[in-house]
């Protein structure tokens, strides 16, 4: 047996998808089962019961995954004190995020980490938050990235930055020529709101709800919602890092809300008790440094 038999079957255990253990491990969906017969040949038992619809391991699987998952994580852990006594930062880091922080937060960190780590390749891919944390309790990714993050018993959470509501206006629009505002006081103003599917929404829309504020339509991601006050078709609650860009450019104001400021916290997810090698401390430790720009209303 090798070390790639047990690393296969543990990512199959956790992902629960042939082709998703493949693309983890750069095989095709048929040596992903080519490996899982060689296995239950060379133990003489089988490990996954075959006669259920969705995926399920008999008792010796459920035994073997446990053994295996052991014998990964030594693996891991030998291989991150050989890199540490080397000082080696190399590797790949897969890290799963909500477009609002990959998009608007995470470029310069990435940029001073690339920099900084010119072996460690990264690769980005962009999800809804409820995928964010599937990615991460299957292992598909070694980081996620997600704004109000929720605790699981599963997941290790670090947070890393707060971000702020902020009310976005056309640079044209009345309130934009004012000062800080109040939210009781935007009632008749027609407001843009953002469709229910994550804990932003959530947020935003108790703010509607507590000021009686009725939104005149809806979308379901913030870029759209931005493109619609860029054209002047209402105002919206946004979090200040997603603007920036407009904000600088002209297109968008930001006004900050009198006597209350609405918190967004944004952290690092990653599945509990992981070995961590160098480049994903290295990249954690970036995130906990201060490159943003700093937000003005």
């Amino acid at each position: 047996m090798q070390l790639e038999n047990f690393k296969i079957f543990v990512d199959l255990v956790e992902t629960k998808s042939f082709s998703d253990t493949a693309g983890l491990n750069g095989i095709t969906r048929a040596a992903v089962s080519q490996q899982l017969r060689a296995i239950e040949r060379h133990f003489k038992t089988q490990l996954i019961d075959r006669s259920q619809k969705r995926f399920q391991l008999t008792g010796e699987g459920l035994r073997f995954y446990s053994g295996a998952k052991e014998v990964v994580h030594q693996y891991e852990k030998i291989l991150k004190d050989l890199q540490e006594m080397k000082k080696i930062v190399s590797g790949t880091i897969r890290i799963s995020t909500i477009p609002s922080i990959g998009l608007h937060v995470l470029p310069p960190y990435l940029k001073k980490f690339q920099h900084d780590y010119p072996s460690v390749n990264v690769h980005v891919v962009y999800r809804r938050t409820n995928l964010v944390y599937e990615d991460i309790l299957s292992n598909s990714v070694d980081f996620g990235l997600v704004a109000f993050p929720a605790k699981l018993p599963q997941i290790e959470i670090i947070p890393f930055l707060n971000d702020s509501f902020v009310l976005i206006t056309h640079p044209s629009h009345p309130l934009a020529r004012g000062g800080d505002v109040q939210l009781s006081a935007l009632g008749g103003q027609r407001f843009i709101g953002l469709d229910p599917g994550g804990p932003a929404h959530e947020v935003i829309d108790q703010i509607f709800r507590k000021n009686k504020i009725e939104p005149v339509m809806k979308f379901d991601n913030f870029e759209t919602v931005k493109e619609a006050v860029e054209i002047n078709a209402g105002i919206a609650i946004a979090p200040q890092f997603t603007v920036l860009q407009e904000v600088k450019q002209g297109s968008l104001v930001t006004i900050r809300f009198e006597g209350r400021q609405y918190i967004r916290p944004l952290a690092i997810l990653h599945r509990k008790g992981r070995v961590l090698m160098p480049a994903m401390e290295k990249f954690i430790e970036t995130l906990g440094k201060d490159l943003s720009v700093k937000p003005k209303a």
